[in-house]
């Protein structure tokens, strides 16, 4: 079980070269990354490649704005945006209220 209440926060500005405050939970068992993330209104995780695994990223709270390989997609509670390995993904919170996500990233190498 992971309790992310039980895991330090981390807040990273300007997280892969986006905009803003991102914090950050981190479980990271070196098989696979999980982490809780909340993005405030206007951050964003730039955009970044994803050579070596993919990344799945549930939105718990809030609206996503997810760009894979430059094209947007709106992800609503819910619902899951994924980027499969060897493309590109970022993520924008332009919505009114902070965004929250799950994401799963597995160590393939």
């Amino acid at each position: 079980m992971i309790d992310f209440s039980k895991i330090e926060e981390t807040k990273i500005i300007g997280m892969k070269g986006g905009m803003g405050p991102v914090s950050v939970w981190t479980s990271n068992d070196g098989a696979v990354k999980i982490m809780k993330s909340l993005l405030p209104q206007g951050s964003s995780i730039g955009e970044h490649r994803h050579e070596t695994n993919g990344e799945i990223v549930y939105v718990i709270s809030g609206q996503a704005t997810c760009a894979l390989d430059g094209v947007e997609e709106t992800v609503k509670p819910g619902e899951v945006h994924y980027c499969p390995r060897g493309h590109s993904h970022g993520i924008v919170n332009k919505g009114k209220e902070d965004l929250l996500v799950l994401c799963v990233v597995p160590e393939l190498k």
